[in-house]
């Protein structure tokens, strides 16, 4: 396995939150981890499919009078 295994930390430090919305995402079983011992990993791959599965797209439009963002 050539796959980095964060910390709960580091994760949260990815994401830009505190540790307790990894630990929650954990104990919710809605992103794959690894427990090693007593000791709680996420791969890092892991981390990223999360993050692409719940990236949201702008919406465009092309309505008279509505600036569209891109």
């Amino acid at each position: 396995m050539t796959e980095r295994l964060l910390t709960v930390r580091q994760a949260a430090e990815l994401l830009g939150t505190t540790e307790r919305f990894p630990r929650r995402l954990i104990a919710e079983r809605r992103i794959v981890f690894v427990k090693v011992g007593r000791h709680v990993r996420i791969p890092e791959g892991a981390l990223e499919g999360f993050i692409s599965a719940n990236t949201v797209q702008p919406i465009t439009t092309n309505r008279p009078g509505f600036r569209t963002v891109a």
